[in-house]
């Protein structure tokens, strides 16, 4: 059935399409002339205190490790190792050994648009309603079975969906915080770099949505602009097509739930391929373009302005009367609630990134007085530089936001959820984060060469941590009110233009005439209009935030608080080499063990301790060689490097969980490896060669002794964007349905995932 609707797919995909590119090419001339317009006139805000790195994560994995994965071609459970690199992408290997010998990963996820979810019943519970009129009558069997009680299931309302789970309930908690990470980066895939083309999409996906009635804040809007745009189609294509094919699917509840889960997979590829052809060919006119466009808006830029304003004042006459009653009747009365309700979790979690990095860098000063000089600084700042992107110790910071609720406020503004909120401000306690880390290491490496003895430099920690504590207080304040601002905007402003709709959009199009043929590409009504609404509530939204920061209860600077650069050549130290503490300061490396070359690429979280033996899929690369070892049941004699047996089934592992329980430490013999139809072959992305997996440490270290020092001078093949889903394989021609995704078990082609 899904062969017959390619057409209809491709055509109402090449509609959207079609249509958002119209509102793109628009924004585009808006957001250039903005953006040049800028760089004349400047309009700064106030100048941060703290550094900011400009490469934070090069060289290193966030984590890697096993889980078991449940594999949908033929319904087994296997052993994988997943390595989760620099730009978060989850690569899943066969097992360990396969990663470190450099063999291609089994499949490759992009985790925008997922859910994390941790329990079964969270996942029927979205998969029921997903289908409606399809749920399993009590007694049958649910669409998923896991053999242990700690899940980690990836959900996405449209594309597949990854089953994982571990043993042990430690185990979940670290992998959920990790997952978690990787969702909340991959999710801010629109560069904000980019002054051009990331503020024209934002604007042409919020105008194209409000041209369809739809207005309020948007869940999908989670990605690379490709991943956007298919979100975009899928919204208006997925009720269609459940319209047509869901009664025509047959079998029982369990397996026409898989068959749509298959299908809208299938479907979201086919829209993903058209979608992305489409929009780089936009894209590559508008390039095209913009040198004739920039040397029209630099030529012309005094008449382009005077001729905006005159439109503005006009709208303004016809708009601002009636935006400020409804301001003052339906948005004023409720800015401090919703206010408050952002404030208070808000600062809760920035306060807690304050008292993370506090607790870290003075541990570290107490284990350096106790154990040593700057040997042991070394090995502590080589971890403490990287704690930002440790999700386990960020998580207490990041959980604050969940208490983030607009209870009556969200049905009122038409607020879909939280989540935009919630994870923008996450991703900028990160930054916080990293830029007071980055700070206080440039300035503590500066002081090095001056400092005699041991007591000397605990002094000079502890006197510089109080200077980096000073700055990321104003810096967090003004990171706080903007964001403050654009959040209530983001509320506000959607529901000024839904109410105001009516009564003003129609009469927007006699305002066009005002407009300059010359300037038609530079200046938009419909933009001029969104401009007048907004200053229509900005100085109550200002005059809030303003009062909040005098009232000094959630530690917000007032806006006449200029904090002057009280270290003038900080920024310039900020411009030079960055540092790397073990190659500068550890010397020449010790000849490494042969049995641990393997562990090479420096990774920010340790793995899980094991206080209770081996796991069932923690097998040593060692074991895998011995001659002991079990070998696979295959009619043919094992390669010495071909990935080892697994449990397979819910029994086996359940078996396999019992021996373990019981200190068995024998890895179980699972059943055959079954193949699945290999996958086309297709480019290879670099793939790391080597990584490091540290063993397992004591539970409840001191600060900066979770993982050991890294071994240098080790060369480590860091993966692509392409690797990690950032750009996805071609998947065949567009009328041509693909397959249903999953592993690779021939392992001949590498499946890149959304």
């Amino acid at each position: 059935c899904l062969t017959q609707l390619c057409s209809p797919i491709a055509e109402k995909t090449g509609k959207v399409l079609g249509e958002f590119c119209r509102c793109y090419r628009e924004q585009y001339g808006v957001a250039l002339f903005n953006s040049v317009r800028y760089e004349i006139e400047g309009n700064g805000g106030p100048q941060a205190q703290l550094l900011h790195r400009k490469v934070p994560l090069e060289d290193h994995v966030i984590y890697s490790g096993n889980l078991f994965q449940y594999i949908e071609e033929n319904k087994k459970w296997r052993n994988r190792f997943c390595v989760v690199p620099h730009n978060y992408g989850l690569v899943l290997y066969e097992n360990k050994l396969a990663y470190e010998r450099d063999l291609p990963p089994r499949i490759l996820i992009n985790s925008a648009g997922y859910k994390i979810l941790t329990s079964v019943d969270q996942y029927l519970e979205l998969v029921n309603s997903s289908l409606p009129g399809v749920t399993p009558k009590s007694g049958q069997s649910p669409i998923l079975k896991c053999p242990t009680d700690f899940p980690l299931i990836l959900w996405h309302p449209y594309a597949r969906h990854y089953y994982f789970c571990v043993m042990t309930g430690k185990e979940q908690e670290k992998w959920r915080a990790v997952f978690q990470d990787c969702v909340r980066h991959c999710n801010n895939g629109i560069s904000e770099d980019s002054k051009v083309e990331a503020p024209a999409f934002t604007d042409a996906v919020r105008m194209y949505r409000q041209s369809k009635e739809q207005y309020g804040t948007w869940d999908m809007l989670c990605g690379n602009e490709t991943q956007v745009l298919s979100n975009l189609v899928m919204e208006e294509l997925l009720p269609e097509l459940r319209t047509s094919i869901g009664p025509r699917l047959k079998g029982k509840a369990q397996e026409r739930q898989r068959t749509w889960i298959q299908i809208s997979d299938a479907v979201y590829r086919m829209v993903y391929e058209q979608t992305k052809a489409q929009y780089d060919a936009v894209m590559a006119k508008c390039e095209q373009e913009r040198p004739q466009m920039e040397s029209t808006i630099r030529t012309d830029m005094d008449q382009i302005i005077t001729s905006k304003e005159h439109l503005a004042s006009k709208i303004r006459a016809f708009v601002l009367p009636k935006a400020e009653v409804c301001v003052r009747n339906h948005v004023q009365p409720y800015i401090s609630s919703i206010l408050e309700a952002l404030m208070t979790p808000t600062s809760q979690g920035f306060a807690e990134v304050r008292e993370v990095f506090f607790k870290e860098v003075t541990d570290m000063n107490m284990n350096i007085v106790n154990e040593g000089g700057l040997e042991k600084l070394v090995e502590y700042m080589e971890k403490l530089s990287h704690l930002a992107f440790h999700p386990v110790k960020m998580q207490s910071c990041y959980e604050k936001m969940d208490q983030l609720k607009l209870e009556g406020l969200q049905q009122r503004f038409d607020v879909s959820s939280t989540s935009v909120f919630k994870q923008r401000a996450q991703i900028h306690m990160r930054q916080q984060m990293d830029d007071a880390v980055y700070t206080f290491e440039t300035l503590l490496h500066q002081e090095l060469g001056k400092l005699q003895g041991k007591d000397d430099l605990c002094k000079s920690i502890q006197r510089i941590l109080e200077r980096v504590l000073k700055k990321y207080d104003y810096d967090s304040s003004t990171v706080r009110k903007k964001f403050f601002r654009e959040a209530l905007l983001q509320i506000t402003i959607p529901f000024l233009l839904k109410k105001l709709a009516p009564t003003c959009k129609g009469e927007l199009a006699k305002f066009q005439e005002l407009i300059f043929e010359d300037f038609a590409s530079f200046i938009l009504v419909e933009n001029t209009y969104e401009e007048v609404v907004l200053q229509s509530v900005m100085k109550d939204i200002m005059q809030a935030v303003k009062e909040a920061a005098v009232q000094r209860k959630h530690n917000l600077y007032r806006d006449s608080m200029v904090m002057h650069n009280s270290d003038p050549n900080l920024h310039l130290l900020g411009e030079g080499i960055p540092i790397d503490w073990s190659e500068e300061y550890s010397g020449q490396p010790e000849a490494e063990p042969a049995a641990d070359k393997r562990r090479r690429a420096k990774q920010v979280v340790s793995v899980i301790q094991d206080d209770e033996g081996v796991l069932p899929y923690e097998v040593g690369a060692e074991a895998l060689l011995q001659p002991s070892s079990p070998e696979p049941r295959e009619p043919k004699e094992p390669d010495p490097g071909a990935p080892p047996s697994s449990p397979d089934g819910v029994e086996e592992i359940q078996e396999a969980l019992a021996k373990e329980s019981l200190g068995d430490a024998d890895v179980p013999s699972g059943a055959s490896m079954q193949h699945a139809a290999p996958a086309s072959p297709k480019p290879r992305a670099d793939v790391p060669s080597e990584a490091r997996v540290p063993h397992a440490t004591p539970a409840s270290p001191a600060p900066g002794a979770e993982t050991p020092s890294p071994s240098a001078g080790m060369a480590c093949h860091q993966p692509s964007d392409k690797e990690t889903g950032k750009e996805v394989a071609p998947l065949g021609g567009e009328c041509s349905p693909p397959q249903p995704t999953g592993t690779t078990e021939s392992g001949e082609g590498v499946q890149t995932e959304f």
